[in-house]
């Protein structure tokens, strides 16, 4: 065999095994090692993106596949009733008894109509907001005549008692020493809690000598006279008074389980 002819069938055998520069189209490449491409020749065993035209309440997705599932997909429950319980005993209402409180406004000259009671309406204004039935304000000299409003007040069986003024160290401010001869028991961190919330505004609020106690079933706190002492003081309040009234009414005490719920 003559060097040319050997040559020449050493090409043929270069071709029957091409190389990654073969002709365009590479239907001998594609065959004997596909490409990342050779997947999209494969049906696909699941649709890909199911149209608007999936059943509702069949749980199947909606337009976009499963990251966007329809109206009947079980990705987007109706409301679960569990979630909203619905009315019930909440901070803004101490319980399924409308709760009655009464204000006593202790001032000397707003009772002789020196100047308008101011202190009264706002503690009036905020226990209505928490859901109490109020009475009053009921406006009062300084002194003797707080301590007959206060007996009368338990007397009617309110819940809760807020007096406005009278707290101070002046020699008329007699309201706090009224309070002491009617309560059975003091309350000491109610006071304590509205003084601290005060003082953080005006450090005065120190000075207030304010008491919190219970007489028979009824709650008396007494408030400072100024409107920030009220306000201060209905703050304070709003998250003690419906526990307070519930256990005077003989309510249980709450403790939480594992869970966080309450028993």
């Amino acid at each position: 065999m003559t060097a040319d002819r050997r040559e020449k069938r050493g090409v043929r055998g270069e071709t029957a095994d091409p190389g990654p520069a073969a002709a365009p189209g590479g239907e001998r490449r594609t065959t004997a090692n596909p490409g990342p491409d050779a997947a999209t020749d494969r049906p696909s065993t699941t649709p890909p993106n199911p149209g608007p035209g999936t059943a509702a309440g069949s749980g199947g997705p909606g337009p976009g596949g499963t990251a966007n599932p329809g109206p009947g997909s079980t990705a987007d429950p109706s409301p679960d009733v569990t979630g909203n319980p619905g009315p019930g005993p909440t901070a803004d209402h101490p319980g399924p008894a409308a709760a009655r409180a009464l204000v006593i406004t202790a001032s000397n000259r707003a009772a002789a109509g020196v100047y308008a009671d101011k202190g009264g309406p706002l503690l009036a204004e905020g226990l209505a907001a928490l859901g109490f039935t109020v009475d009053g304000p009921q406006v009062v000299p300084d002194g003797d005549p707080v301590e007959a409003a206060l007996r009368a007040a338990v007397a009617a069986a309110y819940d809760v008692v807020l007096t406005t003024g009278g707290t101070g160290v002046s020699p008329t401010d007699r309201t706090p020493d009224a309070t002491r001869r009617v309560i059975d028991y003091d309350i000491p961190g109610i006071p304590e809690a509205i003084r601290a919330a005060g003082r953080a505004k005006v450090p005065t609020a120190a000075l207030s000598r304010g008491l919190a106690g219970v007489a028979n079933r009824t709650l008396i706190v007494n408030l400072p006279g100024s409107t920030g002492g009220v306000r201060d003081g209905l703050a304070v309040l709003a998250d003690l008074l419906p526990h307070a009234v519930d256990q005077l009414r003989g309510g249980d005490h709450t403790r939480p389980d594992a869970t966080g719920s309450a028993h």
